[in-house]
């Protein structure tokens, strides 16, 4: 993990220098806002990512005498199509129509989310994919 710190710590050292420079040339509040949410947020994955390389034992890739070889194996659960995020989008959609149409359709689009949203939870508890 300590690539990927340096790598932010890099870009977070940019933003630090490209906001000044960027608000004493165009005096723009919204772009310097924006360049200081986006210093504080890589800022913040740096010092996370920085906090758990100095705990956890060095990956493969983190050490020069690393082998390919070495991080073979199962690299975790990657989950199968779902049509689950295709309904609670609709159901989304519904609801914000029902924003400007009529409450009833707001409703409507409510519970069929509810439905939607606990297909989408509860997918790999039953079925096929069950663990």
């Amino acid at each position: 993990m300590k690539a990927e710190y340096l790598m932010f710590v890099f870009c977070s050292v940019f933003f630090l220098i490209v906001t000044p420079l960027y608000w004493l040339s165009s005096g723009d509040l919204t772009g310097t806002t924006a360049l200081v949410m986006t210093f504080l947020l890589v800022t913040l994955i740096a010092f996370y990512l920085g906090f758990h390389a100095r705990k956890m034992e060095p990956r493969p890739e983190d050490r020069k005498d690393g082998e390919i070889a070495e991080g073979a194996g199962e690299l975790g659960f990657f989950p199968p199509f779902s049509w689950w995020p295709l309904w609670c989008a609709l159901c989304l959609a519904t609801m914000t129509l029902g924003v400007a149409i009529g409450w009833w359709l707001f409703i409507i689009g409510a519970a069929l989310g509810v439905v939607a949203l606990c297909g989408l939870i509860f997918e790999y508890y039953r079925g096929e994919y069950a663990h």
